[in-house]
């Protein structure tokens, strides 16, 4: 299964984010996105960012 998010673009929610692999394996990192900031680049082509851990406000 291929990553969901892409690098670049607009958070749909705040929360971890585990990075991807090209095929959709997790690679064991995560970053931390902010609802409507792009996602940062990952540390190859081809790689994205899974369902996120999101985050609880109260």
């Amino acid at each position: 299964m291929a990553p969901k998010y892409r690098p670049g673009q607009p958070a749909p929610f705040s929360g971890q984010f585990p990075v991807e692999g090209p095929k959709g394996g997790r690679t064991g990192v995560e970053v931390t996105a902010i609802r409507g900031r792009p996602l940062p680049p990952t540390p190859r082509a081809g790689m994205g960012y899974g369902r996120p851990d999101k985050t609880k406000h109260k």
